[in-house]
């Protein structure tokens, strides 16, 4: 079974908290393989919004994403492009006066 595994900084403002974390589950979940997210000791369920929210990783914090499965290379490198680059903002509608 193919098991990879990449180091990388969190970029976003807020670290990998609420949306980025959100959209870092709901990326995971849409692959097979098996997802792990390390920061330093701590390791959890990448396919976990609560497993990612207890990891407290802040703007710059370094993380490990580790993926294991049929699919692990295309979902490691769909996930570090989600950590590693500024989320686009979210559209909203305008402002009623």
């Amino acid at each position: 079974m193919t098991r990879l595994q990449r180091t990388v900084s969190v970029v976003h403002r807020q670290g990998l908290h609420a949306r980025p974390a959100a959209l870092f589950v709901q990326t995971a979940k849409r692959f097979d393989c098996r997802v792990t997210v390390k920061k330093g000791r701590k390791i959890v369920d990448g396919k976990s919004i609560m497993g990612l929210l207890t990891l407290t990783a802040n703007a710059g914090a370094r993380i490990v994403i580790v993926t294991e499965g049929t699919d692990a290379s295309e979902a490691l490198d769909q996930l570090t492009r989600l950590v590693t680059e500024p989320l686009p903002e979210p559209s909203h509608s305008p402002h009623r006066t």
